[in-house]
Formats: structure tokens, sequence, C-alpha cells
């Protein structure tokens, strides 16, 4: 979603973007679509260690995006709207035994982002494999 260029450029690019988030169709499919354009790095933030995770600002500061904060700035995008005001937020680890594999998700409501990297589903299209096996909520005090 940035390009490389300066920190207040940055802010104003995500400030722009979340106002298109109030009025489009699908705002989950809209900031899937995003940040699934952003560059990524193979670790930047630890997603067991939720006192270290960057918030909104240092996120678009430093401008790294690894699956992990890809999937807290689509949170952060969502949450920072007056459309999501209210809601409920949470981050989820999981993992899908069958495949060995590991995911990031964001609940919203019944929905999930994160599990099909190309749309959001509901939580019940999650397989019986899927173990999650740390819950965050996130709260909207940004």
């Amino acid at each position: 979603m940035f390009d490389n260029t300066s920190y207040e450029q940055r802010l104003q690019q995500w400030s722009d973007f979340r106002s298109s988030l109030e009025t489009v169709d699908d705002p989950l499919q809209v900031v899937i679509d995003a940040y699934s354009n952003n560059p990524t790095v193979s670790i930047h933030t630890d997603p067991w260690t939720q006192d270290m995770w960057p918030n909104p600002w240092e996120l678009i500061m430093e401008n790294q995006y690894c699956e992990f904060c890809s999937v807290l700035g689509m949170c952060y995008s969502l949450q920072l709207t007056d459309r999501f005001k209210g809601v409920d937020f949470e981050i989820h680890i999981g993992v899908d035994r069958e495949e060995s594999k590991d995911f990031y998700l964001l609940k919203i409501k019944d929905r999930i982002i994160g599990y099909d990297k190309d749309r959001h589903i509901s939580i019940h299209e999650l397989p019986n494999s899927m173990e999650i096996q740390k819950q965050y909520p996130m709260s909207n005090d940004q």
C-alpha cells in the first residue's frame, strides 16, 4: 500500500486510505487487497509478545511488513474508521494441524482475514483442523 516515501507522506496515504474505507461496499476486501501489495520481509515483529507490537504510527513509520504486521496493519486500518467504531477485533495465532501451517488471523464479528490470502471468510469456514493457539483482543484506544 505504501511506496518508499517519507513518513509524513505515508501517514497521508494511510489517512486517505482509511477515509476510503468509510464508503466502499466491502471494506474488508479492500483492506486485504491493499495490504497484499506491500513488499514483505521475513520476520519483523514477534506475534507472541503483544507488548512489543508496533502501534499504528510505528508500523507506518517502520514500513516493514512481515505476514503478521500485514494483519496488524489491516486491523489498525479498519479500527481507526468511524465505520468500525465499537466493533470488537481479535488477532488469533493458529495452526492448521493437517497442513502443518501457521496462520495469523484477524477476527471481526463473524469474519476472518488471513486464512485465505485473497479474501475474507466466515469463521464457520475455518477447517476443523485449525487450532487457535493464542487470541489477542485488540483495544480500539489507539
